[in-house]
């Protein structure tokens, strides 16, 4: 054990229809830590419905685990393991015990909330090593070096504006022409369109699982999360399910945010418009907030009550940036008198290329930089404003080509020489 371990550490041990003998053992190892330790043993399982008392010192715990028995019932063991999580909102390791590791217990034990995982035929040996791992990481998480990745959040002013499209496009600008490290969110609660919108099937597991699994993410578990365009575009989907969507933590997505800032140059993430916790969260964390919405009556309507209530919880407009898109000349309301309505400046505004736009959609197969087009030249400059000037190889060979032609005619012929 960590010698060195501070002695008022205040610690909790929940177990929840485990064996007397096993808890027992569990009790023993966690003992053997210089913790003030305290506890509360379940022998059945917990609900909305067989909801049990816990004390002010087991809630307010520095380091806080329960271990859920997923053997005897593991329907009720989901459920125990949900509630806990809504108990604790987040702030709780919640570990699986169980006699085999097959992939379908493993994947509900995930979905429900466990984020580590304990063999029952090796209970003592593996829950040591969880608890000094749990406790590095509380000591070390003060000296995590802040990272330099950029977010990039986009919320529709209502639906249908194109938020995920410019969502897509910047991502794809940004890795193809300025070759970034990008990382593509879908934060939509469920059935969003990224995916749709890149001709990918998405990943075996979504965002919002990712979310609930921060406590034990590191690289490795992210890629496993990811779907992988042939660009090289790592995204991250959206639940594709229709119903069943669960809120998302919002100190945990602090805190996800904080670590992918560490991963990419560039995380950007197409976001629900409604302004939730969890979208106030994202806000908070993003380098850059894109409102988007397209130039008519009821969009622009949106649009101002969106910035006047983001103005209402004391939101500085500093990061905001207005994008209008499908912008047109004609059956337009003119970009002076959105500003005037919304009190903000008008940032981007992007042509009308509809028909353009809805053929990408249905192919699967985004405007590409090289597409001689407005649209394309818009988001060339948007991605330069944000990653600098373009890595252009066709600018590198030209200049080695001009730079061997210097040297030829700088050197004597061979037949002056003779």
């Amino acid at each position: 054990m960590d010698e060195t371990l501070a002695p008022e550490t205040s610690a909790s041990l929940l177990t929840v229809c485990i064996d007397r003998t096993v808890a027992q053992d569990l009790l023993a190892v966690a003992e053997s830590f210089p913790w003030t330790l305290h506890t509360a043993d379940f022998e059945t399982y917990l609900s909305p419905s067989r909801r049990p008392h816990l004390t002010q010192q087991v809630r307010g715990s520095e380091l806080c685990v329960a271990i859920v028995n997923f053997d005897v019932d593991r329907g009720q063991a989901v459920d125990s393991a949900i509630y806990l999580q809504q108990m604790f909102a987040g702030k709780v390791t919640i570990v699986a015990l169980a006699g085999s590791r097959e992939p379908a217990l493993l994947l509900a034990a995930m979905r429900c909330g466990c984020t580590e995982f304990l063999d029952a035929a090796n209970v003592e040996s593996e829950f040591a090593n969880l608890l000094d791992k749990l406790d590095v990481q509380r000591l070390t998480a003060e000296d995590i070096p802040v990272a330099e990745g950029s977010v990039l959040s986009f919320f529709g002013a209502k639906g249908g504006v194109g938020a995920t499209t410019l969502a897509v496009h910047l991502a794809l600008y940004l890795l193809q022409v300025h070759r970034k490290r990008v990382l593509l969110i879908d934060n939509q609660p469920e059935l969003g369109h990224v995916c749709v919108y890149l001709g990918l099937d998405g990943a075996r597991y979504n965002f919002h699982e990712l979310v609930r699994n921060v406590n034990r993410l590191d690289s490795e578990l992210l890629r496993g999360f990811t779907a992988k365009h042939p660009s090289g575009l790592e995204v991250l989907s959206s639940p594709d399910v229709c119903g069943g969507s669960r809120p998302v933590d919002p100190d945990l997505l602090t805190r996800l945010l904080d670590f992918l800032r560490s991963e990419y140059d560039f995380v950007l993430i197409d976001s629900q418009t409604s302004l939730n916790d969890a979208s106030l969260a994202v806000i908070a964390g993003s380098t850059q907030v894109y409102l988007v919405a397209t130039p008519e009556i009821s969009a622009i309507r949106d649009l101002s009550r969106y910035v006047d209530n983001l103005m209402r919880i004391e939101y500085t407009t500093e990061k905001m940036h207005v994008v209008i898109n499908r912008f047109s000349s004609r059956y337009a309301v003119e970009v002076e008198d959105i500003e005037k309505a919304i009190r903000l400046p008008v940032a981007i505004r992007l042509p009308n290329s509809y028909t353009e736009l809805v053929r990408s959609v249905n192919l699967g197969e985004p405007i590409a930089p090289n597409r001689k087009s407005e649209f394309s030249a818009q988001f060339l400059d948007w991605a330069e404003r944000l990653a600098g000037a373009p890595v252009r190889r066709s600018a590198v060979r030209q200049t080695v080509t001009s730079l061997f032609a210097r040297l030829r005619n700088a050197a004597p012929s061979r037949k002056k020489a003779a």
